[in-house]
């Protein structure tokens, strides 16, 4: 790829910048910032250096029409309070409003556009709408390495008109899970969790060439614990992939992986506000029992595996993480990634919003990206990755 260091002149240039503000916001205000914060190298070191930065990004899904729900405005608000330097809030993504702004912007200027998803054709990448996004630019930096799997017009379109580089926050993602892929620490110990197992069975695929142990919870374990005749109960699980998880557990075997799935769990029998759970072994669980965590015993084995590993790789919370009756699991086991002497990489935004943030401080790194780093540990090539080579 190349980096947005590689760009020999920055002063008077106007950089289009894919950012990913796609965050949530609550009666006007953003209610957690970590992605716009993510940002700040690229978009500081953009403006320090006397570009024009032009910021877009999509939030939400308001399905190709102006919807003020899905506005940016809240977000210009919030990137200035975070950054401390003035961002001007321009109420379209292109057009006459938009090329003027750009056209009288000083260097050193930042300036943030409307939602990109006003217009269908940013999702079907459309040629005109690309163009019309690079207008008046004359270089383009991704930033969003979590947007970098859809091949739009913001990530993939504008690079037929401007250069493209790479943003360090895309950067650090893309050499941070590279590292998970070629020669990883040994023993890699990889962490699925979350609640299905046909979001992450291609991943589960890929890693099993790459990993050493495998520990198995969420709700994608009580799939595998059916496909190993366990009584689940009413637990969520999907029946069409019991023969699925069965076959991995099997081809993990067979490379000399270490599969290791719960031999407790914490059961309810209804997942509510307040709810309490009893910790009972897999025969105990019974036909009306709701598998909600996994349990100490299981803890414990889980964590006999983190202490020695080399490389860790946490996907997915251990249980159902947003009720305080369940998520004592993830804390422990967040607290023992943290601790591990491994190199360290945790990602999924269930899992992130499931760890207090000083634990989130101890990892090596913490992937926002989503679908994009499941595609890229996958295997699969990234289309706005392929554009910057």
């Amino acid at each position: 790829m190349k980096k947005i260091q590689d760009i020999k002149e920055l002063e008077g240039k106007c950089v289009l910048v894919r950012v990913d503000y796609n965050v949530p916001i609550e009666n006007g205000l953003v209610t957690d910032d970590e992605r716009i914060a993510a940002s700040l190298e690229t978009v500081n070191y953009l403006s320090d250096k006397g570009a024009v930065v032009i910021l877009c990004s999509h939030l939400g899904r308001p399905k190709g029409e102006t919807n003020p729900e899905f506005s940016l405005a809240p977000v210009a608000v919030k990137l200035q309070e975070l950054n401390k330097k003035s961002v001007q809030f321009i109420d379209d993504c292109i057009g006459e409003k938009r090329d003027k702004a750009v056209s009288e912007a000083r260097n050193g200027d930042i300036l943030l556009l409307e939602n990109l998803r006003f217009y269908a054709e940013e999702e079907s990448n459309d040629s005109l709408f690309a163009q019309k996004l690079a207008r008046g630019c004359d270089l383009y930096v991704n930033e969003a390495f979590s947007a970098s799997h859809r091949a739009h017009a913001s990530v993939v379109g504008v690079t037929e008109y401007l250069d493209g580089y790479a943003g360090f926050g895309l950067q650090r993602e893309v050499e941070s899970l590279s590292k998970l892929l070629v020669n990883p620490a040994k023993p890699f110990v990889y962490i699925s969790g979350g609640a299905k197992i046909s979001d992450k069975i291609n991943v589960l695929s890929n890693m099993l060439d790459k990993v050493d142990v495998m520990l198995i919870g969420g709700g994608m374990a009580n799939t595998f614990l059916a496909s190993q005749k366990h009584e689940v109960g009413c637990s969520l699980y999907e029946e069409d992939f019991v023969t699925v998880a069965r076959d991995t557990v099997l081809s993990a075997r067979s490379k000399g992986v270490n599969v290791v799935l719960p031999t407790d769990v914490v059961v309810t029998k209804a997942i509510v506000e307040n709810a309490r759970g009893r910790q009972v072994a897999l025969a105990e669980v019974d036909d009306m029992d709701i598998i909600a965590d996994i349990g100490e015993e299981t803890v414990k084995a889980f964590e006999k595996q983190i202490l020695s590993a080399g490389t860790i790789f946490w996907n997915g919370p251990l249980g159902v993480a947003e009720f305080p009756a369940f998520a004592k699991a993830t804390l422990a086991i967040g607290k023992a990634v943290a601790e591990s002497a491994a190199y360290t990489v945790i990602g999924g935004g269930d899992t992130i919003a499931s760890l207090p943030d000083e634990l989130k401080k101890k990892y090596d790194f913490v992937s926002m990206a989503g679908g994009a780093s499941m595609e890229f540990l996958e295997g699969k090539e990234l289309p706005g990755l392929k554009v910057l080579g």
